[in-house]
């Protein structure tokens, strides 16, 4: 018997505090992809749990990674999620100028000041991977070859001739809910019957099928009506590919505090041969019911009454994964 992680688990900050360092800090993290950043200059910025990053495109064609952050006060350089910053990143706090590989080109009026080396304040460096156009970057900088945790989802495309067409659309939710709490209904499809009635009306539920292979659990159900094409693929620690029929969307589960999650869609499509309606109306009921479900549940453990269960092992094999990974590395 395989018990779960504890309650307190879900709703004490100071567990959140640890996994914000040994599990988001400590792995790749998803920023978006390649082609939404095609010239020098443009960029895409986010957010790890808590560190604000940015990824921008030099003269060079180099995609390089940054804390967002101004090496003055503190102040942000970018305050959007996508944009072109020209040939420099400003401070939009004093408005000190960093070129695009992150050297300060100018302490702007500063005045003179003994000891100020403008070469010993560049901007933090934040490690830049990417695969497939798909682009990650790691926090603590002592992550694995990006190549060799993503080698699973290699085969799994290749095996299944997936194909991405434009980056065309990106939405975000927000849940009240610990992001565990998401991720581990993300992991298993038990739930389906019962939340989730349109989904199990496409799919053989009977004929489901979750496991892993290295870092990645995979979801590969037959189905029959829908836009579903019943594969999912969820990569250690928060990020899922969502396949379609129609194309992709890859999902960030992205924690925003202990008790809160967004989860970010990147959909590729091509516009001009998807059915994007049905993606869309599909893609948000079961954000809704999955939505609904993972809050009742936070609800009940912070109630006070629920302290551990047990997990299936017939269909919760990735859930007890995903805990013996989070326990091992956050305790």
């Amino acid at each position: 018997m395989q018990r779960t992680l504890p309650a307190v688990a879900y709703r004490d900050p100071a567990v959140f505090g640890r996994e914000r360092t040994a599990v988001f800090a400590a792995s790749w993290q998803f920023l978006g992809h390649e082609s939404e950043m095609p010239a020098a200059g443009d960029y895409l910025a986010g957010d790890v749990a808590g560190w604000p990053v940015l990824a921008v495109r030099g003269g060079d064609g180099v995609l390089r990674g940054f804390h967002n952050v101004c090496r003055h006060r503190a102040g942000p350089l970018v305050s959007d999620a996508k944009g072109n910053c020209g040939g420099e990143l400003t401070c939009r706090y004093h408005g000190w100028r960093y070129a695009l590989d992150g050297r300060l080109r100018s302490a702007v009026a500063f005045g003179a000041s003994e000891g100020f080396d403008p070469r010993d304040f560049g901007l933090h460096p934040v490690r830049l991977e990417t695969w497939r156009g798909f682009v990650f970057i790691n926090i603590d900088g002592e992550a694995g070859p990006l190549c060799e945790l993503v080698a699973p989802l290699d085969r799994l495309m290749d095996e299944r001739g997936v194909t991405l067409g434009p980056a065309t659309l990106r939405r975000s939710h927000d849940l009240a809910c610990n992001w565990k709490a998401y991720v581990e209904n993300y992991l298993e499809g038990y739930h389906i019957d019962v939340v989730h009635p349109a989904l199990a009306a496409e799919v053989d539920t009977a004929s489901y099928v979750v496991r892993m292979d290295g870092a990645v659990a995979v979801h590969e159900v037959p189905t029959h009506s829908g836009v579903n094409d019943g594969l999912w693929a969820w990569l250690w620690p928060n990020l899922a590919f969502n396949v379609y029929r129609y194309g992709l969307m890859v999902e960030h589960m992205q924690p925003i505090g202990h008790d809160r999650t967004r989860l970010d869609y990147l959909y590729f499509y091509d516009p001009a041969t998807a059915d994007m309606d049905a993606v869309l109306a599909a893609s948000d009921a079961l954000t809704h019911e999955d939505k609904v479900i993972c809050e009742a549940v936070q609800r009940n453990l912070d109630a006070g009454v629920y302290d551990w269960g047990v997990l299936s092992p017939r269909h919760e094999i990735a859930v007890g994964w995903f805990q013996q990974r989070v326990s091992e590395a956050a305790g």
